[in-house]
């Protein structure tokens, strides 16, 4: 099969993920990893792996299937970085769904859904490693069975959208606690979105980490 992944941002740690998967897939499918949408020829799958940009019919057209990895319980939590917010909300759990791209963002036919607990204590990278565990297995289970998913609408409910998060959605109150900010604080990636906060005419960045027994 001919296979392309879109992933705009070489920085995102999910890039560690997607080179395991094209490493272990490679012999058996012609893959190519893109940057940007200008860079896609086609073939028989495009997965969309953290994509910021709006593949539109022209793109998608030139695949058989084009298949989002979107880490929330669709149709609830379309939008940006679902599984963020839900965090920051209190969810201990977290689903990450295959569904098809459409124009109308993440309305597709849904594949298949994973669920992944989030333990309270779980930093970032913890978080990441269960996340992108659930999206290697969700791309392996699209290209293992291809031929033989029947998608599913998505339930017929109410959706709800998150926004696009932004540097300034991870400013602490230093007057806050840290038990009330704990769920932002460790979401928070150390090296591309770092919880700050302001004080005494600076701005200082927080950094949290484990400390083994």
């Amino acid at each position: 099969m001919k296979i392309t992944i879109l992933c705009n941002s070489e920085k995102h740690p999910v890039n560690f993920m997607l080179a395991r998967w094209i490493q272990s897939y490679t012999e058996q499918h012609d893959i190519i990893l893109a940057r940007s949408k200008s860079e896609l020829i086609g073939g028989d799958i495009l997965f969309l792996v953290s994509c910021g940009e709006i593949i539109g019919s022209e793109e998608r057209d030139k695949f058989q299937k084009v298949l989002v990895i979107h880490a929330s319980d669709l149709p609830k939590g379309r939008g940006w970085s679902p599984h963020i917010w839900a965090i920051i909300e209190g969810a201990d759990e977290i689903t990450v769904t295959l569904l098809e791209a459409e124009d109308k963002v993440d309305s597709g036919h849904i594949w298949k859904k994973i669920n992944v607990e989030v333990p309270k204590h779980a930093l970032c990278h913890e978080i990441n490693e269960s996340l992108f565990a659930a999206e290697y297995e969700l791309m392996s289970f699209a290209v293992e069975q291809f031929q033989w998913v029947k998608p599913a609408p998505q339930p017929d409910m109410a959706s709800t959208y998150y926004s696009r998060r932004e540097p300034k959605d991870s400013e602490l109150d230093p007057e806050g606690s840290i038990a009330s900010q704990f769920d932002l604080i460790r979401v928070s990636d150390p090296d591309r979105f770092p919880a700050f906060f302001n004080m005494h005419g600076h701005t200082y960045k927080l950094t949290i980490e484990k400390i083994k027994k």
